[in-house]
């Protein structure tokens, strides 16, 4: 885990939010320092690229409780398809001007740039990072079945089995895909993914023993684990979570710098002048430090975690090339 502080917190599921706005090139033009002083002077739009009552969508509503703080409304438009990359082009495409927000996440600032060459964005270079949400991370779970109780174990009968064990997963390209073949690549097995429509039907799959392993977000996974009828390897965080502190991580399982982290976070348009990231950013943390923030934070299975923009910036740099060498290496690509 990075520099969060941690909380108790029952797991997570993941979010990223962008930042931009409609507004003619002229007006762009007419931005000055006086402009940026009296930011915002009309209503904010975040800009969801998911259909509404996901897990990106969520995020966005309790930003909607945080930003109106700055004396404008707040309007949520969600633009789904494409993954998230649909609405990540249309922030992309907009004025840097604070007026137009996207609500992203891992998949949408890491994993898709990382898998399509269609995408259609760069968020290196179309997006300035303005604040991070929340965190969370994974579990990797077995049937109960299964004669594995550690991972170890599981690598053990998977190096002496080859082809033999499957994981389930929610698609090429997707971050669960990714996840299991960078566990595929770490641990040096030859394991085989099987494509789900979704994460409740790979949860279904693995609890009717259709497969022997996945990983899934430690919100859907705890209660499963917790009444007996799926058994919990490790969590996928860099430190043990307060989510489930009972779990070891991978890395103390045995596979070196094994982390799968699903963020949340806010992104402006490139461009975007810093005092306005600096408010926004200043606004963000200071919601997420309340009380009842982190309550909310934590019933979504996540952890608050309030950095800068600069170190956001380079976590979402750091994700990208990461989930980038993994698809690079196992040849996943969707376009």
């Amino acid at each position: 885990m990075r520099n969060v502080k941690s909380r108790s917190c029952p797991g997570l599921a993941a979010t990223v939010v962008v930042f931009a706005a409609a507004m003619t090139p002229a007006t762009a033009a007419e931005t000055s320092v006086a402009g940026v002083e009296a930011y915002p002077q009309r209503p904010i739009r975040l800009v969801v690229p998911s259909a509404p009552g996901g897990p990106t969508d969520i995020p966005a509503r309790l930003l909607s409780q945080i930003l109106p703080k700055l004396g404008q409304p707040v309007v949520i438009e969600n633009r789904p398809g494409a993954g998230g990359a649909i609405g990540a082009r249309f922030v992309a495409a907009s004025p840097p001007d604070g007026y137009t927000l996207l609500v992203g996440n891992t998949s949408v600032l890491a994993v898709i740039p990382a898998v399509s060459a269609s995408a259609g964005y760069d968020p290196g270079r179309q997006f300035s990072a303005v604040a991070e949400f929340s965190e969370s991370y994974q579990i990797l779970v077995v049937h109960p079945l299964t004669a594995a109780k550690t991972v170890g174990d599981l690598i053990t009968y998977a190096k002496a089995n080859p082809g033999k064990l499957n994981y389930a997963q929610t698609g090429a390209g997707g971050l669960p895909h990714l996840t299991g073949e960078l566990f595929k690549s770490a641990a040096g097995v030859d394991i085989v993914g099987v494509p789900y429509k979704s994460g409740a039907d790979s949860i279904t799959g693995l609890l009717g023993a259709q497969v022997d392993m996945t990983f899934e977000s430690v919100t859907i996974l705890l209660p499963l684990i917790r009444e007996g009828r799926l058994r919990a390897l490790a969590v996928t965080s860099r430190t043990r979570t307060p989510l489930a502190s009972d779990l070891p991580t991978m890395i103390e399982a045995g596979i070196p710098n094994y982390e799968v982290t699903t963020f949340n976070g806010i992104v402006a348009p490139a461009g975007t002048p810093q005092p306005i990231i600096a408010r926004l950013n200043a606004l963000i943390n200071e919601g997420l430090r309340t009380p009842e923030m982190q309550s909310s934070i934590r019933n979504l299975g996540a952890v608050p975690n309030p950095v800068s923009p600069a170190e956001f910036a380079a976590f979402i740099a750091a994700q990208e090339r990461k989930w980038s060498t993994v698809a690079k290496a196992a040849n996943v690509h969707i376009d």
